[in-house]
């Protein structure tokens, strides 16, 4: 059978398109269908380090139609497994039809659709809906040199205990930098790198604020308005409690990047070298789009343009969760909600 429609992802983008699919009218099975690789709910969240917080409270961290349980717990920025707990109630309070280990290997022009093809068989679907995310994409920025020592990467990191006693480097400068550096400094030694030094916010600003600048950031750019610095000219890092009890310690301290890569650590710009034993990189993801390579759509920076979650050469493939390049923060869980809906309302 051809599907009206297959999205590619069961993390908070696809269940998010899903929700709105149904209430289009589309029964899940059916009409649509969500295949994601993984074997249990909760998309990226699953994946994530437990005592990751997300940077807003429940009520601002909720997908379409049901909001997100209260968090009771010891801080008003739900854990990670608060996360996972809701994805998998929602979709279940939903009915969504999202079909499990099922990896997706590339998506092709058919005559009259495209077809998914998959580890268990092909999905023909007269819309695809890429909703795959970034997690699975680490990204290390390249440095001459060798490091004999341990590393690792955000997706790789799961607790501080494991570099108990270490001498530790943190190379980026974003949240999941910060929230790594405040835990590892309580049990580690710990060298905080970033590119430019860190911007943080007022401690009254979550990710509600950020995503309502997001949002008129993008408005100012459809009415044809000059862009503004928009979240960047209020920083980069959401105060979060760890962070800010990190801040009252005198640990959110930068130096600015070393120059290469040395058998027991680093080599910084004045010659001088400093030993390390684990480095842990917090330099962030691309876009997974390997499995849409078949339909040269990629442009020279590696993404596929688009016109809102439409992509501009392949009208019948939408991008959903990927950053502001698919909808104003759909990468994050309110603002993945809000895409969704207009990508459902476009089909």
């Amino acid at each position: 059978m051809t599907f009206r429609a297959v999205v590619i992802g069961g993390g908070q983008a696809g269940l998010a398109t899903g929700f709105y699919l149904r209430r289009s009218g589309l029964v899940p099975g059916k009409d649509f269908v969500i295949l994601d690789a993984a074997a249990e709910p909760g998309g990226a969240w699953a994946r994530m380090w437990p005592t990751l917080r997300t940077f807003s409270p429940t009520q601002y961290s909720s997908l379409p139609g049901w909001m997100m349980p209260p968090w009771t717990g010891d801080s008003g920025y739900p854990l990670a497994s608060h996360v996972v707990d809701y994805l998998a109630r929602y979709e279940d309070r939903y009915q969504l039809d999202v079909r499990r280990s099922v990896s997706v290997r590339s998506v092709n022009r058919g005559i009259d659709e495209l077809v998914v093809h998959t580890n268990s068989g092909d999905w023909p679907a007269e819309h695809v809906i890429s909703a795959t995310g970034t997690w699975s994409r680490p990204f290390v920025p390249h440095y001459p040199g060798t490091f004999a020592g341990q590393q690792l990467h955000t997706a790789d990191y799961r607790s501080a205990s494991d570099v108990r006693g270490r001498r530790v480097l943190i190379v980026g400068g974003g949240n999941s930098a910060a929230q790594i550096l405040a835990e590892v400094s309580l049990v580690a030694e710990t060298t905080w790198v970033t590119l430019r030094p860190p911007r943080f916010l007022p401690d009254e600003v979550d990710g509600r604020a950020l995503f309502e600048i997001a949002t008129e950031r993008h408005k100012a750019r459809l009415r044809g308005e000059s862009d503004t610095t928009g979240v960047a000219g209020l920083g980069d890092i959401v105060m979060v409690e760890n962070v800010r009890e990190a801040r009252e310690r005198g640990v959110l301290h930068a130096r600015r990047p070393f120059t290469r890569l040395v058998d027991h650590g680093v080599r910084w710009p004045d010659g001088t070298e400093s030993s390390f034993d684990t480095i842990i990189w917090c330099t962030g993801f691309r876009p997974a789009l390997g499995h849409l390579a078949g339909l040269g759509l990629r442009a020279p920076d590696g993404l596929i343009p688009t016109d809102g979650t439409q992509a501009i050469k392949e009208s019948r493939l939408h991008l959903i969760g990927y950053g502001d390049w698919t909808g104003p923060a759909s990468a994050t869980l309110i603002g993945a909600g809000r895409t969704a809906r207009d990508l459902v309302r476009d089909l």
